[in-house]
């Protein structure tokens, strides 16, 4: 733990001394809370606040060109071959899974984690659940081999979702193999720069995005483990697909059998306008090109077939070599600013709820992780089978839709 000494002298790099203003009201407990979390953030990013800094360090945009994505047909005709493969990986033990459940169940009118919403009709069907059974059906397909199950949690949501998988027994996970671990947290600040203080010991923060998530395991201590334990393709996946396979053997043996640095889930877009991100290369190399950067040039051009040339889009659903995963480790990611809704506390004391943007988050994308590798192999699904994200209580990618989507899977809610 560092000193008052030593923090003072970290904020003043940065010009955030009033961090410990009421430094000399809090109890012994405050205190070493406030400085622990001096320690463990950086306030670095704070300065790209400035829309000159952050105009010096965004690079633009390369070259964007098409990437061909393996179709269903290819798959299909495939398919046997490839599970072979993928299930020869799982079985040696060489295949985790990695669940992305960081955030809170705010936007579907819960105060718990989302993994806790309960999507059922005639009984509880948790999205946890959900995530946890289509890991076990591939659990299953690999004669029981059981595949390491490893879960970013946030501050915030930490303690109430481990309890709850405890509470439900794991939902027949075993949890000898099931791996918690932090997801990082980043300084959220006002337009100026300055950070928000939260309570009088405490530093405004908010998850740092999905795209640290691998710095955070590896903070951990679980990279040594997935060295102790063999693992080479790590599954890495967000919380709100309902529908998505997990360690998907066909998914597994096409990265190994193409030789692809990583692979990506996608889907085919219903429209250009769709609003998901496009695999697509970038000066030559993989990448995702988001849906609001798309100009009608792009939407417009076509492939050798006539089709939509960026016409797949990603449902975060990802598989990556272990090993490239180390290499790009140490890469200093772009950082993306994002306005939001910050509480603080003001000068006076009082608790202040915002009602419109007052401020910044700082968070990495897993995106730029993808534009890091050498190589990707965008791998189409039916996105009826294996797309339904829950970002809404109503309307599109809802709780609604994705409980629709799920009853002609055949699943009983």
């Amino acid at each position: 733990m560092i000193t008052y000494e030593e923090a003072m002298a970290k904020l003043q790099q940065d010009g955030q001394e009033h961090v410990l203003a009421y430094y000399d009201e809090l109890d012994e407990a405050g205190k070493q809370h406030l400085l622990k979390q001096i320690e463990e953030l950086d306030f670095s990013v704070l300065a790209l606040a400035d829309p000159k800094v952050r105009r010096k360090t965004t690079a633009a945009r390369g070259k964007i060109t098409p990437l061909t994505a393996m179709e269903l047909p290819e798959i299909e005709e495939n398919k046997e071959h490839f599970k072979a493969t993928g299930l020869e990986a799982i079985r040696a033990g060489k295949v985790g899974a990695v669940l992305l459940a960081g955030g809170m169940g705010t936007r579907l009118g819960s105060d718990n984690p989302k993994c806790m919403y309960d999507i059922g009709i005639t009984h509880p069907v948790y999205i946890m659940q959900r995530l946890i059974e289509n890991t076990l059906d591939v659990v299953r397909e690999a004669d029981g081999h059981m595949i390491p199950f490893f879960i970013m949690t946030s501050k915030k949501n930490d303690a109430v979702t481990r309890e709850f998988l405890k509470e439900h027994d794991y939902f027949g996970y075993d949890p000898s193999f099931v791996y918690f671990f932090e997801q990082e947290m980043a300084p959220a600040c006002d337009y100026n720069g300055r950070v928000y203080m939260e309570e009088k010991d405490t530093i405004a923060t908010s998850p740092n995005g999905n795209g640290g998530w691998f710095t955070s395991m590896n903070r951990a201590g679980l990279v040594d483990t997935c060295h102790e334990l063999g693992i080479e393709y790590l599954n890495c996946f967000a919380v709100d697909n309902v529908l998505q396979r997990i360690a998907d053997p066909v998914f597994v043996g096409a990265m190994i059998e193409k030789k692809c640095a990583c692979a990506s889930k996608v889907v085919r877009k219903v429209s250009p306008d769709e609003k998901v991100g496009a695999m697509c290369l970038e000066d030559g190399k993989p990448s995702i090109i988001e849906y609001y950067d798309m100009t009608p040039e792009l939407k417009e051009e076509k492939n050798g077939k006539g089709d939509p040339a960026y016409n797949f889009g990603v449902i975060l659903n990802y598989l990556f070599s272990e090993k490239d995963l180390e290499k790009i480790m140490n890469e200093k990611l772009t950082v993306h600013v994002v306005e939001k809704k910050i509480p603080y506390l003001d000068p006076f004391g009082n608790h202040i709820k915002p009602e419109s943007p007052n401020g910044y988050k700082f968070e990495q994308l897993i995106l730029d992780m993808i534009h890091e590798m050498d190589s990707c192999l965008p791998f189409e699904v039916d996105r009826k089978r294996e797309f339904a994200p829950i970002k809404n209580r109503t309307g599109v990618d809802s709780v609604e839709s994705a409980r629709e989507l799920c009853k002609g899977c055949g699943i009983s809610l």
